[in-house]
């Protein structure tokens, strides 16, 4: 007889991995009121993927100010780095993504922080206006 997934310790549920997948897809396609539903219905605001990303990095690197926003209003971390020492500014700034990095900063997002930081990420790239939103020239 041989165990199921669900009946092996520490495996996750089948059930649980599909409706997180569709979480993050919804946070990449910026389907922000679906989203909205599924946070406001008990979904952690900070979901991580394998590789440490959150809702918060999918939605901005993808470009969508508006989910980015209505992740943070619900307790997001605007600043929790992924595997790599990412950051969502510093993805929105080599995204080029200006709706998403204003929406970080108001939502309290800081430039300095990670590996590399929307800091370096605009010195890198040349990004000078960049520079002066985040009080960095």
């Amino acid at each position: 007889m041989s165990e199921s997934p669900q009946d092996t310790p520490g495996a996750p549920d089948e059930d649980v991995v599909e409706l997180a997948t569709k979480i993050f897809d919804l946070a990449r396609q910026g389907d922000t009121q679906t989203l909205a539903a599924y946070l406001d219905a008990g979904a952690p605001a900070n979901l991580t993927n394998d590789r440490g990303d959150t809702l918060v990095m999918l939605a901005a690197y993808h470009g969508h100010a508006d989910t980015v926003t209505a992740l943070l209003e619900r307790g997001a971390e605007a600043d929790r780095a992924n595997d790599r020492g990412q950051t969502p500014l510093a993805g929105a700034v080599f995204k080029g993504e200006e709706a998403v990095i204003r929406a970080l900063l108001a939502g309290g997002a800081d430039p300095a922080a990670g590996t590399p930081s929307a800091v370096d990420t605009a010195r890198m790239f040349g990004k000078t206006e960049l520079l002066k939103l985040f009080g960095a020239e």
